[in-house]
């Protein structure tokens, strides 16, 4: 089904948008940091569940205080479960794939999403195709994600002890990762919920995600808490109110009023910040093969972006 006629137009990203993705890259690049760093104090999935939960309670308090509506029946509930459900599976694919790899590696193979985001806008909702320059874009920044893959299978050659290996795990998770939230905002944009407000498009996804990650937690038995250090008690802050608060209420504010795939594709910046802060917080380390994959992503930002500013010109 058509969302054109209803959906109401978006345009090319501006100076203010652009400003606002580089520092919501910077916030999701220090995310990755912020899980792995918690790991030791919360089990990942338990740690994902309160996450969502603490976020969801945020979000009903903004949307009570702006006395936007939340629960009335506007014909979103499926697309806003299935939402909910990606969501879900996305952040056990992070929070699992970051206790067998390295955050660096982790932001790099989640923002993989963008390439799968423009794919699939572009074959599900009018007003979101890709120009020959930007496809070339995308198909770059794919090769960097190939080569950092390269990179995790040379240094697990020859590993006896598997450590290796179970790196290239967890960086298979942070692309699987890359594949839900891809996932879920093509369900945000081809369905009922490109109309809801940014609160409830977020809700859904907090309030179901928290009751699916929590349940899961107690299933697999996760659900206790080390001794929490004054560490481990800042980074599930930020991670709840900083991140899936404040940063997604406004990623949905702004597709709202831009074209989505023109937005995702900053997404590439986070690993460039991942890797950085990686380095610096967590003292990792990269190989030059790694380091020129990164700068492929980079290029591929500029070719997708190019058509859009100079037609803006």
């Amino acid at each position: 089904m058509s969302t054109t006629a209803a959906l109401p137009a978006r345009r090319a990203p501006d100076g203010f948008a652009i400003l606002t993705m580089i520092a919501l890259c910077a916030i999701w690049g220090l995310q990755q940091v912020a899980i792995k760093s918690t790991n030791t104090f919360l089990p990942p999935v338990f740690q994902a569940g309160l996450r969502s939960a603490i976020a969801a309670v945020l979000v009903w308090g903004w949307a009570r205080a702006r006395s936007t509506p939340l629960f009335r029946d506007d014909g979103t509930l499926g697309a806003g479960l299935l939402a909910g459900m990606l969501f879900a599976s996305e952040f056990v694919c992070i929070f699992l794939g970051l206790t067998l790899t390295s955050a660096s590696r982790m932001a790099v193979f989640l923002y993989t999403a963008p390439c799968f985001t423009a794919l699939g806008l572009h074959w599900f909702v009018d007003g979101e195709r890709m120009r020959r320059i930007q496809w070339a874009g995308i198909i770059v920044a794919f090769a960097g994600m190939t080569l950092a893959f390269a990179d995790g299978f040379a240094r697990a050659r020859g590993d006896i002890h598997g450590s290796m290996l179970a790196g290239l795990t967890g960086d298979a998770l942070g692309v699987l990762g890359g594949v839900a939230w891809a996932a879920t905002t093509v369900v945000v944009r081809a369905t009922r919920l490109a109309h809801s407000s940014a609160s409830k498009t977020l809700f859904y996804q907090l309030a179901v995600s928290a009751v699916v990650l929590l349940a899961l937690a107690a299933g697999l038995g996760q659900v206790k808490v080390a001794v929490l250090t004054p560490i481990a008690l800042v980074s599930l802050a930020y991670q709840a109110v900083v991140v899936a608060f404040v940063s997604y209420l406004i990623w949905f504010w702004l597709l709202t009023r831009y074209i989505a795939s023109r937005l995702s594709v900053f997404s590439f910046l986070t690993p460039l910040f991942g890797v950085t802060f990686g380095v610096l917080l967590l003292g990792e380390s990269f190989s030059l093969r790694f380091l020129l994959a990164a700068l492929l992503v980079l290029v591929g930002i500029a070719l997708v972006n190019a058509p859009a500013q100079r037609r803006s010109a």
